[in-house]
């Protein structure tokens, strides 16, 4: 059965199995991906979306989402999920072992992620790849 908590948790798992196609077919046509955090890009629409995830998982191999923490919350129109979540994987260009936490707000209507706001320790992922620009 379908719930936007399913969609939201189903999203995130389906980067542990590295298909794009698998990635974009939870998101809407119109998908709007919003990136908070300094190092993140946002983008607009799953054709674009899914050309730029190839080069995602490239960097960031043996990927997972932990999810912490989930909440849900109805809209008119909407249900907003949002999920508190570690991430961990491997960082290619520098082999480095990763894990930063993060938050992700996604808006689920007719079992699709129409909107996705990240939020991510930037700081911490440029401290665990030896970048640390505080040091």
């Amino acid at each position: 059965m379908y719930t936007p908590i399913n969609v939201a948790t189903g999203y995130l798992e389906a980067f542990t199995r590295s298909d794009p196609d698998e990635i974009a077919g939870f998101v809407a046509e119109g998908f709007r991906n919003e990136h908070m955090s300094e190092l993140g890009s946002g983008c607009c629409g799953r054709e674009e979306y899914r050309r730029r995830l190839p080069h995602f998982m490239a960097t960031f191999t043996d990927r997972k989402y932990s999810v912490q923490d989930i909440v849900e919350m109805k809209r008119q129109a909407t249900t907003e999920v949002v999920v508190k979540y570690q991430f961990q994987a491997t960082h290619a260009d520098t082999d480095c072992r990763i894990e930063i936490p993060g938050t992700m707000w996604f808006s689920i209507a007719d079992g699709q992620i129409l909107q996705r706001t990240d939020t991510w320790d930037s700081l911490t992922f440029l401290r665990q790849i030896g970048a640390d620009p505080t040091a």
